[in-house]
């Protein structure tokens, strides 16, 4: 199964388990980010990466650059651990990590959460990847993917228990669209995805053939 049919399953069993009011609201956010054109401001194929430098989930700082020097990058961003749709990405890339740097890239995972979220999200699902912290979504505004949740979405979540102003860093309005880009050593974007419907990622296989690209 691919992970986009993997996402779909879950999806549609989990809209049976939601209020029918909570679904609506989550629907309308969505429609209305979509309709935004949001998606015309993330980076695309041929674009220069941004430059960053955030911490890993154990504090280190960890710059683009440093990463670069030792081949690609395979950078993808997601919305936070409280997310399953993001769990289910971030699990199927750990199944294809190894596939990743046997192609000599590096993969590595951001979130606007806090450095102890992302620990905790590593040790739960036994990540072997670099995780670090976008608090304040800097690095998600550099790459076009930042944008701010609804008054009536934040409440739903805040109702669902997420605590985003916690695990954001007092930053619970700010998300990224999910995307994921591979990088070049010059630093140039090679292949990109990116969504706002957040219950679709990219997927591995699309990953590894861009990689496959590059050599």
């Amino acid at each position: 199964m691919t992970l986009n049919a993997e996402l779909r399953a879950f999806y549609e069993a989990r809209q049976q388990q939601i209020p029918a009011e909570i679904r609506e609201i989550m629907q309308r956010a969505g429609v209305e980010l979509a309709a935004s054109g949001q998606i015309d401001h993330a980076l695309t194929a041929g674009a220069q990466a941004p430059r960053f430098t955030l911490p890993s989930a154990t504090g280190e700082a960890v710059g683009l650059d440093q990463l670069l020097t030792q081949g690609p990058v395979v950078l993808t961003f997601y919305r936070g651990a409280w997310c399953p749709y993001c769990n289910l990405a971030l699990r199927s890339l750990q199944q294809h990590h190894a596939d990743i740097t046997h192609r000599g890239a590096q993969l590595v995972a951001v979130s606007p959460q806090i450095p102890d979220e992302s620990l905790s999200l590593t040790e739960k699902h036994a990540l072997d990847f670099t995780v670090l912290s976008d608090v304040g979504s800097d690095a998600a505004k550099a790459y076009g993917l930042a944008f701010d949740l609804p008054d009536d979405l934040a409440a739903v979540y805040d109702k669902l228990g997420f605590d985003l102003h916690r695990v954001n860093g007092g930053h619970p309005r700010t998300l990224p669209v999910p995307a994921t880009y591979v990088i070049d050593q010059s630093g140039t974007v090679r292949w990109a995805f990116a969504d706002t419907d957040y219950t679709k990622r990219a997927e591995p296989a699309d990953i590894l053939a861009a990689l496959d690209a590059l050599r």
